[in-house]
């Protein structure tokens, strides 16, 4: 059974480092072209910084607070961003339970926007301003004039550097776990052949794109900051819920205290890192806490994305997290109350 929970493990950090390499890729792509929505009058910033922030992963969450952090958008905008966004947990939900994961982001979209025009509301009343900070934050760098070519193709393949030659392996040992039926499921249903092909996708970027996307994107931003670190707490999540089960009956507890987990979800929230979250994420796809409490956990956590700010004003980052965990709370227990 241990070796089952491994193998789920390195299914979903497979599933998620594929993932979030397509979603820096393509960001690398399109950069810049979401800038002029995402800034302008209230409406346009709740609906641009809402979108940024329910896009999986921490990319979104990082261009809001560096227009935040630059004053470009207002504290309602950047509440809304934090509200919608689940980190680097949303690849977790779309590995584990896609169908609920996108609806929990188009809900979240929503919450995004109703919560940043109440935070303005309330920015209004207390004379809050948005952060004045001209510090540069860089958050990805965008140096890659072109992330295809044959020339590059043949310079990749002709001058294999340590990093590219250990992501191909990689990349080719998850292939084989999914081909072989090691990872995932046995049978080819939608789920393997989805992995199948994100993989193949995972292994096409790393043959093909230049060397500075695949050192500084690729390799020092999603391999050594979220990798091992999504890998552990995804194992350590998985083993939680099976020692609970196997020992604790831990089901029937969390049945029976479901306004209490709510509460303790929302607390784990505060914490600026999507790790911790995934203990609910897990929970939910075993059928074990409803509905409500991943979406507190949701709205109250934001990943890393609240870290460019801690590290320039801990006074702005208070307010957010206050703001997000007492709106969390509120929709949380409403819904709990409902019957979700």
């Amino acid at each position: 059974m241990l070796l089952e929970v491994f193998k789920h493990s390195l299914m979903i950090t497979g599933f998620v480092f594929a993932m979030m390499v397509a979603v820096d890729y393509f960001n690398v792509i399109t950069r810049g072209r979401l800038e002029h929505f995402i800034r302008g009058r209230p409406l346009r910033q709740y609906l641009g910084n809402s979108f940024l922030g329910s896009t999986p992963g921490c990319l979104g969450a990082f261009a809001s607070a560096s227009l935040y952090i630059h004053g470009f958008i207002s504290f309602g905008a950047i509440v809304a961003t934090m509200v919608a966004t689940s980190g680097d947990a949303a690849f977790v939900m779309l590995a584990l339970f896609p169908g609920y994961a996108l609806f929990l982001f188009a809900l979240l979209f929503i919450a995004g926007i109703i919560a940043g025009w109440i935070a303005d509301k309330m920015a209004v009343e207390l004379h809050l301003k948005p952060c004045q900070s001209c510090d540069q934050l860089e958050v990805h760098a965008g140096q890659d004039r072109a992330l295809l070519s044959w020339s590059g193709l043949r310079h990749n393949l002709k001058l294999l550097t340590l990093q590219r030659a250990a992501l191909v392996v990689l990349s080719l040992v998850l292939l084989y776990g999914v081909f072989s039926g090691q990872i995932g499921p046995v049978a080819w249903d939608w789920i393997r052949i989805t992995l199948g092909l994100v993989l193949s996708f995972l292994l096409f970027v790393v043959v093909t794109v230049p060397d500075h996307f695949l050192e500084v994107h690729i390799w020092e931003h999603i391999v050594k900051k979220h990798l091992l670190r999504i890998f552990g707490w995804t194992l350590g999540a998985l083993l939680v819920i099976h020692l609970g089960e196997t020992y604790w009956n831990l089901n029937d507890i969390v049945s029976r205290n479901r306004a209490w987990v709510l509460l303790f979800a929302a607390l784990v929230g505060l914490i600026p890192d999507s790790g911790p979250h995934l203990i609910f994420v897990v929970m939910f796809a075993q059928g074990m806490i409803p509905f409500s409490i991943l979406l507190t956990s949701s709205i109250v956590q934001d990943g890393h994305g609240m870290l460019p700010i801690l590290s320039v004003s801990i006074r702005d980052f208070v307010l957010i997290k206050v703001f997000n965990i007492l709106f969390g709370l509120t929709v949380g227990y409403l819904c709990l109350l409902a019957g979700f």
